[in-house]
């Protein structure tokens, strides 16, 4: 994944969404799950293709590797996945992503301007990979 960039979703400038800073917004869980607000921030980035576990990746459809990687490695869970965005974009892919905890989005906002991909090491004979952050 490459291309990190902010994206302020229309829905931001409605009600139940307050921003408290730059491209970080309190709301409530989409989910039902948590009682108090969470924190989410959206962003766009691209697929690379020549990337281990992106081979098929696409706006429509997101490997399980990296996102999974990216997911654990920032400790956020994705809120929205912008199916309009995503069904209509060739190479720009659209989510968003929420935390309970605001360090965890402002660490992921990191990414901005950088890649994120996984990268593939055998030990024992099986096959393992970890992230990393350019």
């Amino acid at each position: 994944m490459k291309n990190f960039q902010s994206y302020k979703a229309e829905k931001y400038s409605g009600g139940g969404f307050t921003e408290i800073e730059e491209g970080i917004y309190k709301t409530s869980d989409p989910y039902g799950i948590h009682k108090d607000d969470i924190y989410v921030t959206s962003l766009t980035f691209e697929m690379e293709n020549d990337r281990y576990g992106e081979e098929d990746g696409s706006p429509q459809y997101l490997p399980q590797v990296p996102i999974e990687g990216l997911l654990d490695e920032f400790n956020v869970f994705v809120t929205d996945f912008y199916e309009d965005l995503n069904n209509a974009s060739e190479a720009v892919c659209y989510q968003e992503f929420g935390s309970f905890d605001i360090e965890d989005i402002r660490k992921l906002r990191t990414l901005i301007g950088k890649s994120f991909y996984a990268e593939p090491y055998e030990k024992d004979g099986e096959e393992y990979y970890e992230m990393v952050i350019e």
